[in-house]
């Protein structure tokens, strides 16, 4: 799977709020699908369908443990978002300081412009006094 492919899983995943809140909950740790299913008003088949979902996209991981099966966050899906996301935040600095520049710079030139032109303004009312 390509690193376009594995991003447009993950952020799709991550565009419903259940399964965002099923990430939240297990960044507190382990649980099992009835306990992750519990604040919930949807059946168990309807977790274990979003569970499914976030493991496609490498968010969660699910293990056997008896006759439950208790899931986990899974760094590797989240660690790619976050670098994505780290790329744009500081493409997005970047732009954002040097139009900081840009306008500290007008805004100094278009005062100094101002300041030209009221001097040489007073001399032409001067002069035709």
């Amino acid at each position: 799977m390509t690193a376009s492919a594995r991003i447009d899983r993950t952020f799709s995943a991550l565009a419903d709020p259940t399964r965002r809140a099923i990430i939240q909950r297990l960044a507190s740790g382990e649980a099992t699908v009835t306990e992750l299913a519990r604040p919930f008003a949807i059946s168990l088949p309807a977790i274990s369908r979003h569970l499914r979902v976030l493991e496609a996209a490498a968010l969660v991981r699910q293990e056997r443990d008896g006759q439950f099966r208790r899931c986990r966050l899974d760094a590797e899906g989240l660690q790619s978002a976050a670098e994505w996301l780290d790329f744009y935040r500081h493409f997005w600095g970047e732009s954002l300081d040097r139009l900081d520049e840009h306008l500290k710079s007008s805004s100094s030139t278009s005062r100094a412009d101002k300041t030209k032109g009221r001097t040489h303004g007073k001399r032409k009312a001067r002069a035709r006094r």
